[in-house]
């Protein structure tokens, strides 16, 4: 059976990603990753949608929503404008309820929660990836500084391409983590990018995580004559 849903995750979800090896080692004042403005972060209220409510269009009232595939899983995820490109493994959840993490020696790899949505269908598809890793910066150690209205391409395994709008990012305390925000269940297809942030200990590591929400806006099927971006 592939999905059970991301309710299944635990409040602890990532916590395997926030050690902060590099930050112990470099000094956490000089190699500390950005951290989400105020600016980037919702502006309205919505449970599973990034404050952007159901079915939010972003374009005005004529707007052309493309429509969910069927499930695929996914093999690679692109953010041009911090310059990630990495694939993607599949994540399963560990004995405590969080979700797993890729190995942490694979610093350009990130990982999908594969019980749960496939990106690019109706639903709240999940990623997740480190921020750093003992020898320096890992593949999404940038998050922090994405804006809203930036590009998150995800490359599909049926040879599919999804492309999602980013809606907000932002910072929560792993105390305080908003698991039916980040995790609950959407109408529309929408993807989550997760990462470590928040404030540093050398006793604990990171205290809390960056999140991307965002809305999928464009499509490509092989054989339907169009192109993806780039």
């Amino acid at each position: 059976m592939r999905r059970f849903g991301n309710t299944a995750i635990a409040s602890v979800t990532v916590v395997a990603l926030c050690t902060g090896a590099w930050l112990l080692r470099s000094g956490a004042q000089t190699h500390a990753p950005p951290q989400p403005s105020a600016a980037q972060a919702s502006t309205a209220p919505g449970p599973g949608t990034g404050g952007t409510g159901p079915g939010t269009d972003h374009g005005g009232a004529h707007s052309h929503r493309p429509s969910a595939l069927p499930p695929s899983p996914p093999d690679r995820i692109r953010i041009p404008s911090i310059h990630v490109n990495a694939p993607l493994m599949g994540l399963g959840l560990t004995p405590q309820g969080s979700l797993d993490v890729p190995p942490a020696a694979k610093k350009n790899l990130a990982g999908w929660y594969e019980a749960g949505t496939t990106p690019g269908e109706t639903g709240t598809a999940i990623v997740a990836g480190h921020v750093d890793n003992a020898e320096g910066p890992a593949v999404f150690y940038d998050l922090g500084a994405l804006k809203k209205g930036s590009t998150i391409e995800v490359e599909r395994r049926d040879g599919g391409t999804v492309r999602f709008s980013v809606d907000a990012v932002e910072v929560y305390d792993a105390r305080n983590f908003p698991d039916e925000k980040v995790y609950g269940a959407a109408h529309r297809p929408e993807l989550r990018v997760i990462t470590c942030g928040g404030g540093y200990s050398k006793a604990t590591g990171y205290q809390g995580n960056v999140v991307v929400f965002a809305h999928l806006t464009g499509t490509h099927r092989p054989g339907d004559g169009s192109a993806p971006t780039r």
